[in-house]
């Protein structure tokens, strides 16, 4: 079965160009040219990425990605946007975008990114079954896999989908350096783009939710020039 993708754009040309690339390479493409009724169409029409333009009159790209992850939405989202600079895409990716992407671009790239992020782990809806693995319990924690979130003293934080990719791959692999290089492999495959700062992004989101003090961070700590390492315990973990 095709994967469904939300085309979400207000330049016309581009809405017809991407529909028609996207569905050369055999993906079902939909397509809205604002993000006003965003929220609606998700809820009549479910696919399994949007692809989300930054820069639309009305509700811009931003604003419509707040509301999703506010809501608890956590369907993947590949942003696109004009603005290539570093802080405008740091912020897509802060926001809960699962990856971004600057005009112009060769639409092959975003057939990549569409397909690195339909690969990262994520708990289907109701056609598949969920994760069976039983819960992870760390400091205050509890990572719970089939329903994908992260709680603590009855509070529950939805996470976004790399954000569940990450932390899999840190509790997968306790006490142990991973690099940046070796995370991001992990998350997009052998041939991704190792100068990519979702890394650093999504480890500053976690450490917000994980750390008491996320300046001096215990759960996922910095091996100096090599990585993180995660620490289940919280104690300080001190590498030669």
């Amino acid at each position: 079965m095709p994967a469904r993708i939300l085309v979400v754009d207000d330049d016309a040309q581009l809405r017809d160009l991407l529909r028609r690339y996207l569905a050369s390479w055999g993906f079902e493409v939909f397509v809205l040219p604002d993000a006003c009724s965003l929220e609606r169409r998700l809820q009549r029409e479910r696919p399994d990425l949007v692809v989300l333009d930054r820069l639309m009159p009305g509700v811009d790209g931003l604003a419509a990605l707040r509301t999703l992850r506010a809501s608890g939405d956590d369907i993947p989202v590949v942003m696109l946007s004009a603005r290539a600079d570093e802080d405008d895409q740091i912020a897509g990716l802060d926001l809960g975008a699962d990856d971004y992407l600057g005009k112009p671009f060769n639409p092959r790239e975003l057939v990549a990114r569409v397909q690195s992020v339909l690969r990262r782990p994520r708990v289907p809806h109701t056609s598949c079954a969920p994760e069976q693995r039983p819960p992870f319990r760390f400091g205050r924690f509890i990572l719970d896999f089939q329903a994908r979130t992260l709680s603590t003293a009855g509070k529950a934080f939805t996470l976004s989908n790399g954000e569940f990719a990450l932390l899999l791959i840190f509790v997968s692999s306790p006490l142990r350096t991973l690099t940046r290089r070796r995370l991001l492999q992990s998350l997009d495959g052998p041939e991704c783009d190792t100068t990519d700062r979702r890394i650093h992004v999504m480890v500053g989101r976690l450490r917000q939710i994980l750390e008491a003090k996320p300046s001096a961070p215990r759960f996922i700590q910095t091996v100096r020039g090599r990585g993180y390492i995660f620490v289940p315990s919280g104690e300080d973990h001190m590498l030669s």
